[in-house]
């Protein structure tokens, strides 16, 4: 019986068993893409703040160039508020780029995926 077992966890039956007994996260994060490049910190938090408490944001910049990639992360004080700012902001024209506002994803490391 331990033999089964253990090809059963090898086979991956158990793992997917357990990611569908996991509930979805809610994250307070959001991706905002398709953000012009002279875009700065204090004009997106002043843009995200219409839609609640803007907790932090973040804008990606090139390594090597330190030139913006035309794409945050916003952390807001309450999923809810993410929410709204998601509902609120999405395909909204921000200095003559319409912009994408999602959800964003929780990273997983490489080995989480075997």
């Amino acid at each position: 019986m331990f033999i089964v077992i253990e090809s059963a966890y090898a086979s991956g039956e158990f793992k997917a068993e357990e990611k569908m007994n996991r509930k979805p996260k809610i994250s307070k994060k959001i991706y905002v893409a398709n953000l012009p490049l002279q875009t700065s910190e204090p004009e997106l938090r002043a843009l995200f703040s219409s839609a609640g408490d803007v907790m932090s944001v973040k804008i990606v910049k090139d390594r090597q160039t330190s030139q913006p990639r035309g794409f945050a992360f916003v952390e807001m004080s309450t999923q809810w508020e993410a929410r709204r700012a998601v509902s609120m902001l999405n395909r909204k024209n921000f200095m003559g780029k319409d912009l994408l506002v999602k959800e964003a994803r929780v990273s997983r490391g490489f080995r989480e995926n075997w």
